[in-house]
C-alpha cells in the first residue's frame, strides 16, 4: 500500500507542459514548464530571513543563460576557454555530471560586456536543446551528455545583440528563431535526428522566446519577430497571423508573449502593453484587439499574468501591476533604479523578482499596492537570469556560477 501510494504521489506531482511529464517543481525551459514563469510548490516563509543560505557556488563560466532544472540534475549553459559549455550538475551539491563544449566565439561590439549565452537550456523528451550566441543550435542527450546534433545553418548571421531566443520543443519538434537582420527565420527541426521540417523566412528574429498557443485545436508558435509578432502553425509553420510591431528607436523586441487562454499579451520597449483575443477564421487565425497600455514599457524582461492581473518592471526600474482583463494601470512603483533587466515570477503567495543587482524582491501580489516583503543579496556580481525556485531552494546564476540558496 505504501509503495502504491508513493507511486500515486510522483503522478500526481507530474504535470504535463509541452516538453512532456515533468515533476512539479522542475522548471526544464526559459520561464518554466508552461514558459509562464509560474513556480509550483513554493511555500512562503511566515517571517524572511535578511539573509539566505548557501549551499553551493559553482563556477559554469559566463553567461546569462537561466539555468534548466529536472528532478535532481541542473543543466547549464555558459561560455568559457573560448569555448559554448553545457553542464549537467548534481542539483544538491553542485557536483558536475557531464560537460558538453565545442569551440565559439562570443559576442562582441556592443554586447562583449555579456560575451556569453543568454538562452537557456530546454530540456524535454530525454535530450538538451541550447542555442550559442552565435547561432550554434545543440542537441545532446540528457542523461550522458553525448552529441546528438549540432547545426549552424547560419553562419555569420545573428542579431545586432547576438542570439537571445530560447528554443521551444513541441509535438517532437525543436523551433528556433535563427539568422540575423535580413537573412533570418524560424525553423522546426525533428528533434530525435534534427532533420529539418519546416522553415519560415518572413522576418529575422527578436531578442524573446517562443509560446505555444492553442486555437480551436490548432496549436501556434507564437513570437515576437524583429519587427512583427507572428503565429506560426506548429505543424507545418505556415503563417496563420501576423501583425506590424517594430520597434521605435533604439528599441528591441525582446519579450516573451503571455498566453491566457484565447488571449495574447505582447509587449514591447517604448509601446507598452497589448492583449488581443485569437480566434480561429477559416484555415487561419484572426486578432480582436482588447486593450492597449503604454504607460508601462518593458525593456529585457517578460511581465507575468497573475490571477487577472500583469505585474512587470518598465524600462525604467518601476515595477508596476496592469489590470489584465481591461488594461488600467492599477500601480506603478515609484522607487524606480532597478534596471530594465529584473525577472519575475509567480510564487504563488508572493511574486518573486531578481534585478540585475543581485538582489532577491519578495513582494505582494496585489493590485492596491506595491508592497515589499524581503530583499536579500543573493550573488556578489550582477544577475540578469530568472532565479529557478524549487521548494525552499533557489539557484541563482551569477557572471559566472550558479549558486544553490535555500529559504530557512
Amino acid at each position: 500500500m505504501k509503495k502504491a501510494n508513493r507511486i500515486l504521489t510522483v503522478v500526481l506531482s507530474c504535470i504535463v507542459p509541452i516538453t512532456g511529464c515533468v515533476l512539479a517543481q522542475d522548471w526544464p525551459q526559459w520561464r518554466g514548464p508552461n514558459r509562464d514563469a509560474k513556480v509550483n510548490g513554493f511555500i512562503a516563509p511566515k517571517t524572511w530571513p535578511r539573509e539566505l543560505t548557501q549551499k553551493w557556488k559553482v563556477t559554469v563560466g559566463e553567461g546569462d543563460a537561466t539555468p534548466s532544472l529536472i528532478g535532481d540534475k541542473l543543466y547549464a549553459f555558459a561560455r568559457g576557454d573560448a569555448k559554448e559549455v553545457t553542464l549537467c550538475l548534481d542539483a544538491a551539491t553542485g557536483k558536475e555530471l557531464w560537460r558538453d563544449e565545442y569551440d565559439a566565439l562570443g559576442a562582441t561590439g556592443p554586447a562583449s560586456r555579456h560575451s556569453g549565452p543568454r538562452s537557456s537550456p530546454t530540456v524535454a523528451d530525454g535530450k538538451v536543446v541550447t542555442l550559442g550566441v552565435r547561432g550554434t543550435l545543440s542537441c545532446l542527450d540528457a542523461a550522458t551528455g553525448r552529441k546528438l546534433w549540432r547545426k549552424d545553418d547560419f553562419p555569420g548571421a545573428w542579431p545586432r545583440f547576438f542570439a537571445s531566443s530560447s528554443p521551444i520543443v513541441a509535438n517532437g519538434l525543436c523551433i528556433a528563431q535563427l539568422g540575423g537582420s535580413g537573412n533570418g527565420a524560424i525553423v522546426a527541426y525533428d528533434l530525435p535526428t534534427g532533420n529539418e521540417k519546416w522553415k519560415w523566412t518572413g522576418d529575422a528574429p527578436g531578442y524573446g522566446s517562443p509560446v505555444l498557443m492553442n486555437v480551436a485545436g490548432v496549436s501556434l508558435i507564437v513570437t515576437e519577430t524583429e519587427k512583427n509578432i507572428v503565429a506560426l502553425s506548429a505543424a507545418d509553420g505556415k503563417v496563420l497571423w501576423e501583425a506590424p510591431f517594430a520597434p521605435q528607436g533604439m528599441a528591441y523586441n525582446a519579450a516573451t508573449p503571455i498566453v491566457d487562454g484565447q488571449t495574447l499579451i505582447y509587449c514591447g520597449q517604448g509601446r507598452g502593453a497589448k492583449a488581443v483575443k485569437i480566434e480561429k477564421q477559416g484555415d487561419t487565425v484572426a486578432a480582436k484587439e482588447l486593450w492597449s497600455n503604454a504607460e508601462n514599457a518593458v525593456q529585457f524582461n517578460t511581465p507575468v499574468l497573475k490571477s487577472g492581473l500583469l505585474f512587470g518592471l518598465s524600462q525604467r526600474g518601476n515595477f508596476f501591476c496592469i489590470n489584465a482583463r481591461n488594461g488600467q494601470t492599477a500601480w506603478t512603483d515609484s522607487t524606480g533604479g532597478r534596471g530594465g533587466f529584473g525577472s519575475i515570477v509567480d510564487a504563488g503567495s508572493v511574486l518573486l523578482a531578481l534585478t540585475p543587482k543581485s538582489q532577491l524582491i519578495a513582494f505582494e501580489p496585489s493590485d492596491k499596492e506595491y508592497k515589499e516583503l524581503a530583499s536579500i543579496k543573493v550573488a556578489d556580481t550582477q544577475t540578469y537570469a530568472y532565479p529557478v525556485v524549487a521548494g525552499n531552494r533557489v539557484y541563482v546564476k551569477d557572471q559566472d556560477s550558479v549558486i544553490l540558496w535555500t529559504i530557512e
